[in-house]
């Protein structure tokens, strides 16, 4: 149970960085292309600052994280050849979800990068390394497949 927590907390925290950290060199290369100098300097306090601030973004993945990947190790349970895909995958749709549900419910867009379609691609991205690394933290459980 305790290891099963330190896997979904660091899926998070792990998913969130890479998200936001993303978003934000997204952010700062539209305004190099635009022809604001932005030095080494700059992109770092900027990330950092992003990512201290994008805390309400920690909490929706959070969220978003605590439904899909129950419903991972319940699928798990029954297709339990699919468990190496099946983490991975609930992180990546976790994170597609969270933004279509946030479009759909209140027309905002949590992460600007995400308004393209790579952008939210790349935040899908974080979801699914998150699932990888909640699926390799956990315990592999025998199944009557195996025996």
């Amino acid at each position: 149970m305790l290891r099963a927590l330190g896997a979904y907390l660091l899926a998070v925290v792990v998913t969130y960085v890479c998200a936001a950290v993303a978003a934000t060199q997204s952010v700062i290369s539209r305004l190099a292309d635009m022809g604001v100098d932005v030095d080494f300097a700059l992109r770092l306090q900027t990330t950092l600052q992003d990512t201290v601030g994008m805390i309400p973004y920690l909490v929706l993945i959070a969220v978003a994280f605590a439904i899909a990947f129950p419903v991972a190790a319940l699928v798990s349970r029954f297709l339990p050849r699919w468990r190496s895909l099946g983490y991975p995958l609930a992180g990546g749709v976790a994170i597609l979800a969270l933004h279509f549900i946030l479009n759909q419910a209140l027309n905002i867009t949590p992460v600007a990068a995400a308004r393209t379609t790579l952008g939210l691609g790349v935040q899908a991205l974080a979801g699914v390394l998150g699932g990888y690394l909640c699926l390799r933290m956990l315990p592999r459980k025998e199944t009557l497949a195996e025996r």
